[in-house]
């Protein structure tokens, strides 16, 4: 949660204020907009620190807890979390695979996660690496979603991999 400053924690000599409604009452010294504080038996939460002059705002302070820590939560509710999904194919795959491979990661990039292809080859397949690399770019050509790569075109071992992400 982010720190503020309430009541006599704030040093500035001027604040803007800002009563329990959201309503602008004005700029004021600090001492009197305590004073308006105390009246209303509020507290005085320093809102917009940065601001010149800074804004305070009157409300009670577990009140202005509460709204922050729902706003918080909502963010938290509402973020979507990029996961990097992983594809295989083979060296033997036909073109009808392909193409439903390929519709499987439209929809993981139209969700905007990342998309991990990886071809793997076995056994004698390995000698043929250059075949591999051109089996994975035609199937590449397969994707018709808007992409970018995020991840070039590697081999580790017996697998050529690529990692794709949405265009932004």
């Amino acid at each position: 949660m982010l720190k503020v400053r309430l009541n006599h924690q704030i040093k500035v000599p001027t604040v803007r204020v800002i009563n329990e409604m959201g309503e602008q009452v004005g700029v004021m010294k600090t001492s009197e907009a305590l004073v308006l504080a105390v009246e209303n038996g509020l507290d005085l939460v320093e809102v917009a620190p940065m601001a010149q002059p800074p804004v305070c705002k009157l409300i009670d302070f577990a009140k202005f807890k509460y709204q922050q820590k729902k706003a918080e939560s909502l963010q938290k509710k509402n973020a979507h979390k990029t996961e990097v999904k992983t594809i295989w194919i083979s060296m033997r795959i036909s073109e009808h695979d392909m193409e439903t491979k390929a519709k499987k990661i439209e929809e993981f990039l139209a969700n905007g996660d990342l998309v991990k292809i990886e071809l793997r080859m076995r056994g004698r397949e390995q000698a043929f690496g250059d075949m591999g690399r051109q089996n994975l770019d035609k199937f590449k050509t397969f994707i018709k979603h808007p992409h970018r790569i995020e991840v070039p075109l590697k081999r580790m071992g017996g697998t050529w991999s690529i990692t794709v992400a949405p265009a932004k």
